[in-house]
C-alpha cells in the first residue's frame, strides 16, 4: 500500500515537472514587429542581436509603410510598428491603436536619384532619361517625398509623364538593377544595397519633409513589457552602429 503512494507522488511530481516544462516553452516570449521595407536588412540584425540580449525572438513583417498601417487597422497583430514617415503612425494614432507615449523617433535618411551603374546619365534633367522610377506616393513614402521634391524643384508636371510606379522602395530600385528604367528616386540606404547602381544627385533636405522613422508600440499588444524592451534597444550604442553601418542616421 505504501508502495503504491509513493509511485502515485513520483507520477504526480512528474507531471507536474512535464506540464511547467510545456506551459514555459508555450510561453516563451516573442514579438512582432511591422517595419518599413527599407529597414530590412537593419533591423534583421538588430533583431537577431536582441534575441540573443534578452531571449526574446522577434518576428518581423516588412512592406510598404502604408500597407502596414492599413493592415494594422484592420486588425493585424503586432506588437510594435516602425515606419518610414510620421504619417502612418499619426493615422493610428488618430484610431487610439497605439500608446502614444511609446512614440520615439530612431532614425533619419536621404532621399537620392540613382541609375545603373552603366549609365551615362549625370543628372535629374539629362536628356537621356526617358522612364524614372519612384515609390507610389499614396502607399509608399519614399515615393511621397519623391514626389515633394519634384514639385519643390519645379519639374513634377515636366517628368510626371516619364514615372514608373513600384509597390515599395526595393521594387523601386530593383526597376534600376533589372534595366527597366532610366533611373530611380529612393533612399540614400538603398542605394548601398547594389553594386549595379550609382547616384547621380542627392536632393536638398528642403526639398521634401524630413525622412524620419518612429517607432511605437501598439496599444493591442500583449507584450508590452517585450516591446518596449525593444524600443530602448534601439536607442542602444549596438543597434546605432548597426543602423549607421546600413547608412542610416540615428537620431
Amino acid at each position: 500500500m505504501r508502495q503504491s503512494v509513493q509511485f502515485a507522488e513520483i507520477n504526480s511530481i512528474c507531471l507536474l515537472w512535464l506540464c511547467l516544462g510545456l506551459f514555459g516553452c508555450s510561453q516563451e516570449a516573442e514579438l512582432t514587429v511591422f517595419g518599413a521595407m527599407s529597414l530590412t536588412e537593419a533591423l534583421t540584425e538588430i533583431g537577431e542581436q536582441f534575441t540573443e540580449t534578452h531571449g526574446v525572438k522577434v518576428y518581423f513583417s516588412f512592406a510598404a509603410s502604408a500597407t502596414l498601417q492599413r493592415q494594422l487597422e484592420k486588425g493585424a497583430s503586432a506588437d510594435v510598428f516602425i515606419s518610414a514617415s510620421p504619417k502612418e503612425v499619426d493615422a493610428l494614432a488618430e484610431r487610439n491603436l497605439v500608446l502614444t507615449e511609446s512614440r520615439y523617433d530612431v532614425l533619419a535618411n536621404r532621399l537620392v536619384l540613382v541609375a545603373h551603374t552603366s549609365s551615362p546619365l549625370k543628372n535629374l534633367t539629362s536628356a537621356g532619361i526617358s522612364r524614372i522610377a519612384i515609390g507610389q506616393p499614396e502607399i509608399v513614402p519614399a515615393g511621397t517625398y519623391a514626389k515633394e521634391a519634384l514639385i519643390t524643384l519645379g519639374v513634377w508636371d515636366a517628368l510626371q509623364p516619364k514615372l514608373i510606379y513600384g509597390v515599395d522602395v526595393r521594387a523601386t530600385l530593383a526597376y534600376v538593377t533589372a534595366g527597366n528604367v532610366d533611373a530611380a528616386i529612393v533612399y540614400q540606404t538603398d542605394a548601398t544595397l547594389s553594386r549595379d547602381v550609382k547616384v547621380l544627385y542627392q536632393f536638398p533636405a528642403e526639398t521634401h519633409a524630413p525622412i524620419v522613422y518612429p517607432a511605437v508600440i501598439m496599444k493591442g499588444s500583449r507584450q508590452k513589457r517585450h516591446a518596449r524592451q525593444f524600443i530602448d534597444y534601439l536607442k542602444s550604442a549596438r543597434a546605432t552602429q548597426i543602423f549607421e553601418k546600413h547608412g542610416f542616421t540615428s537620431l
